[in-house]
């Protein structure tokens, strides 16, 4: 715990990072590996704890293909138990020589008339049945538009696409040692104007009272013009950072989390993009070294980004 207490007056920490200081009442890591908030709301129910709009662009894409697909089969059971209630025989055309023929051809009848298809061998007949059909059809026009909103939305909404090393290290840097973290992009996207910050959060003791102090970690490049290859950001561990007196055990023993903040610029989409991510000091290798990710290739025309070993080190001794 001296250990951390001396930062309160040797650091100045930073109170602007939208995180909650009181160490007691903050529970995990702040930021999930994924970069999304590790954070669960309450006080309202649960539809309004979510923007279903945000949720959908947000969810992966098997998720959302399931979802969709989840969505056509139960409404499309729903019209036909419906279909059932008012009876089958309303619906004209309808040759069947067993219960479960009548059910499936009642559940196809639905899905012709929800996607609009109709092919015409069964029909409505009769005021109830043709209602339903045609507010089962209404339904499937709106549904059909949301999906394709959503289907525009995921494909046009402008992403970092960025990949980061699974561990931060503690490398050789110069005479010194420093704080290291890679990513790189993984889309043939171009971002330029890239922006990186690093902030680390340490548990301090004030008043008789854990903390969570935040702290930002200067760089040695803050930006760069074009991502296009690898970027290892580096902080070196001077006697003004933060880690200066930490030892391999310290990153063991203690809590702590570094926070990484990416903030570039998309030439496709004219607009900026974000990405962030988090590592404990548990996910930190003390002493390694990131092995090159990239080189040319045999004919000297291309440089080659081996994406596989964006995660890659080895162990090295630091002195």
């Amino acid at each position: 715990m001296a250990l951390l207490n001396k930062f309160n007056s040797k650091i100045k920490d930073d109170i602007n990072t939208g995180f909650g200081s009181n160490a007691f009442n903050y529970g995990g890591r702040f930021l999930n590996k994924d970069g999304t908030p590790n954070i669960k709301k309450t006080g309202v129910n649960f539809l309004e704890r979510f923007s279903r709009f945000h949720s959908m662009l947000s969810f992966s894409r098997t998720k959302f293909f399931l979802l969709i697909l989840g969505f056509y089969i139960t409404i499309n059971l729903l019209f036909t138990f419906i279909y059932y209630a008012i009876g089958t025989q309303h619906l004209a055309g309808l040759i069947v020589h067993s219960e479960t023929e009548r059910f499936y051809e009642a559940f196809f009848f639905s899905t012709q008339t929800f996607t609009t298809v109709g092919y015409g061998r069964i029909s409505p007949a009769g005021f109830f049945t043709s209602a339903i059909a045609a507010f089962e059809a209404l339904i499937g026009l709106m549904s059909f538009a949301l999906v394709t909103g959503l289907l525009y939305g995921r494909f046009s909404r402008p992403r970092a696409y960025l990949k980061f090393a699974d561990n931060a290290i503690i490398a050789p840097y110069k005479n010194i040692t420093g704080l290291m973290v890679r990513l790189a992009p993984f889309k043939n996207t171009m971002l330029t104007d890239a922006i990186a910050k690093l902030t680390i959060v340490l548990i301090t003791e004030e008043n008789g009272k854990l903390a969570n102090k935040f702290f930002n970690l200067d760089l040695e490049l803050l930006t760069v013009n074009a991502l296009t290859l690898s970027w290892t950001l580096v902080h070196p561990i001077t006697e003004e950072s933060p880690l200066y007196s930490f030892k391999e055990s310290d990153y063991t023993n203690l809590k702590g989390e570094i926070i990484v903040f990416i903030k570039a610029f998309d030439d496709m989409f004219s607009s900026t993009v974000v990405s962030r991510t988090s590592y404990i000091f548990e996910e930190v290798i003390y002493g390694a070294r990131f092995i090159p990710m990239f080189h040319k290739d045999d004919a000297n025309h291309i440089t080659i980004l081996d994406l596989k070993k964006i995660s890659t080190f080895e162990k090295i001794n630091l002195l």
